[in-house]
């Protein structure tokens, strides 16, 4: 057997609908994370051709449910055509997504892409390759039992590589599909098991039967931050393989936890965001990226860091050209340790204001009690009790007392 070269990846969810990106992104960058998993796509096939591999696996979850739009089959059909005119063969599996999808069902892919059957494990031998790949698609979304007991045992003479799309050993944040344990896939003594499913990149098994998460191709919300992209797998001609991480994406997330512990100002607050920021766009590399900023430490500009939207405009001015913030939050509390404000309690005020109408029908009914009183004296300073308006900016001016006062500012 001599040395195989395979390109692992998996979780692709090519034209997958980002949901709720109008509320914190411009036209221009909603359009480029649209596009962010066909761009990844398209790197995944550079790279293959770019490192010579013998073969791409796909670890399930090429598309994004049922998703109905016939140019994402298109796309993907136009993809691996680039892989047959570079003589690179494709296998793959379908995860729970491409069960229920009806582009799985109706594309037609070149003749290098072999997709393994729903039934039964399924094994494909590449004589010239010198490759036996294994694999089983999901024929139901929900597939629960465990797939890789039935897998068959390893073919002498031949790299080995399995693919399977599971939640392993765990399941943490995806639903608990096919799952299996370590042992179950070290048992059929691949060279290589590719695994899809979980979006985080992970070595399950390592040694002489080694198996891998690769992780999505590309991130899609803020809980999927860091590098994402594919693993480039050397199987060795006496066993064994050596996965080595190559980054694809093309947008990037990141969850920035920023320390203001000891900025004296709410200007030297943000001289901290600033530094974090830049530090975090030169790390993504030129990709765009799209960051949520928490705001965390003691210090004496506690009270004014609470004030929402000042912080979220101040944030903004501070973020680097590609950089998009999709969240500001707050969580500091007052430099002295007598005058810090409970964390649970600062959480329920913020909670309050963020909520338009908390508070508001009681408040209108308290000042109706005023109205008859005062009504003409306000209104000579430019203040109308009947106005909802005036309603929001009172409780708005309230709320923002009652933080600055418990954080011991003025």
């Amino acid at each position: 057997m001599s040395g195989v070269r395979v390109v692992h990846a998996a979780d692709i969810h090519l034209d997958s609908p980002l949901v709720g990106l109008a509320r914190f992104a411009d036209a221009e960058t909603v359009g480029a994370l649209w596009a962010a998993s066909r761009g990844a796509l398209a790197n995944l096939v550079t790279c293959a051709i770019e490192h010579e591999a013998d073969a791409v696996v796909l670890a399930g979850d090429i598309y994004d449910g049922d998703w109905r739009d016939y140019k994402t089959g298109r796309f993907f059909q136009q993809q691996m055509s680039h892989l047959h005119d570079a003589g690179i063969r494709v296998f793959m599996t379908a995860g729970n997504h491409d069960a229920e999808s009806v582009v799985t069902r109706a594309v037609k892919l070149p003749d290098n892409v072999t997709i393994f059957n729903a039934d039964e494990p399924q094994t494909v031998i590449d004589d010239h390759l010198g490759l036996a790949v294994h694999g089983q698609s999901f024929a139901t979304r929900a597939v629960t039992h465990n797939l890789v007991r039935a897998y068959p045992d390893r073919v002498n003479g031949y790299a080995n590589v399995g693919v399977l799309h599971t939640a392993a050993d765990d399941a943490t944040g995806h639903a608990n599909y096919a799952p299996c344990s370590p042992r179950d896939l070290s048992a059929v003594r691949y060279d290589y098991f590719a695994l899809g499913h979980v979006h985080s990149r992970r070595i399950v098994n390592s040694g002489q039967w080694v198996a891998a998460f690769s992780g999505n191709l590309q991130g899609r919300h803020a809980r999927e931050t860091g590098p994402k992209g594919a693993l480039v797998v050397d199987v060795l001609p006496e066993g064994g393989a050596q996965p080595e991480f190559v980054e694809l994406d093309v947008a990037r997330w990141a969850a920035l936890k920023v320390d203001v512990t000891g900025a004296r100002t709410f200007d030297d607050a943000m001289e901290c965001v600033r530094v974090d920021l830049d530090a975090a766009n030169e790390a993504a590399g030129g990709k765009r990226l799209v960051a949520r900023v928490t705001l965390v430490g003691a210090t004496p500009a506690a009270s004014e860091l609470t004030d929402a939207e000042r912080l979220r405009d101040a944030v903004d001015a501070e973020a680097p050209a590609w950089v998009t913030i999709e969240k500001v939050r707050s969580q500091v509390s007052a430099a002295s340790a007598g005058d810090r404000i409970d964390p649970e309690l600062l959480t329920a005020i913020h909670r309050a204001r963020e909520e338009p109408a908390a508070g508001l029908d009681d408040l209108s009914a308290d000042i109706k009690v005023l109205a008859s009183e005062v009504r003409a004296v306000l209104r000579r300073r430019g203040v109308d009790l009947a106005s909802p308006d005036h309603h929001s900016q009172v409780r708005d001016n309230a709320i923002r007392a009652l933080v600055a006062h418990l954080s011991g500012g003025a």
